[in-house]
C-alpha cells in the first residue's frame, strides 16, 4: 500500500509521487474465500414432510377384480372375451359392465398390424360409457 501526501514535484525533488489509494484486490480474495466457506459450511435445507405410515399388513382384497379381454386381431376384428363383435355390441357390452359397482378391468390387446382407427373406436367408446380400469396390453410385440 501507498500514500500519496500530494504533489512533489512542485517542490522540485526527483522522487516520485506516493499513492494514497489502497490496493482493493486482497481484500476481495479474502471476502470471495469467505463467501465460499460460507456457502459450503451451511446446511442443505430439505422441503421434506413427515407423514406417519400405518403399521402392520395392509388389509387383503377379498374380491378379485373381473378382468374383460378385449382383443383386435390383424384383420382389424374386434374380439370380446373370444367371440367377435361389431362396434353396436361393443357399445352394449362396455355399457353393461360400466353399470356395476365394482367396475372390471379391462385388457385391450391389439395386433400390431390391427388399424389404428379400430383400436382408437375402441378406446373412445371405452370413454364414452364411463370406463376407468383399461389397461392397453401386448406392447412387447412392437419393441423391434
Amino acid at each position: 500500500m501507498a500514500i500519496n501526501l500530494g504533489n512533489s514535484n512542485s517542490s522540485g525533488s526527483d522522487e516520485p509521487e506516493l499513492m494514497m489509494d489502497i490496493n482493493t484486490t486482497p481484500l476481495i480474495d479474502v471476502m470471495l474465500v469467505l463467501l465460499v466457506m460460507l456457502i459450503i459450511t451451511i446446511p442443505i435445507q430439505l422441503h421434506s414432510v413427515n407423514l406417519e405410515m400405518p403399521v402392520g399388513a395392509p388389509p387383503t382384497n377379498q374380491v378379485k377384480p373381473e378382468k374383460i379381454l378385449i382383443e383386435i386381431d390383424a384383420a382389424s376384428v374386434v374380439y370380446w372375451q373370444g367371440v367377435a363383435v361389431n362396434a353396436q355390441e361393443l357399445d352394449e357390452k362396455m355399457k353393461a359392465i360400466s353399470q356395476q359397482n365394482t367396475q372390471p378391468e379391462v385388457h385391450v390387446r391389439p395386433d400390431k398390424d390391427a388399424r389404428y382407427a379400430v383400436f382408437a373406436n375402441v378406446l373412445s367408446s371405452s370413454k364414452r360409457v364411463g370406463l376407468t380400469k383399461i389397461a392397453v396390453i401386448g406392447a412387447e410385440q412392437f419393441v423391434r
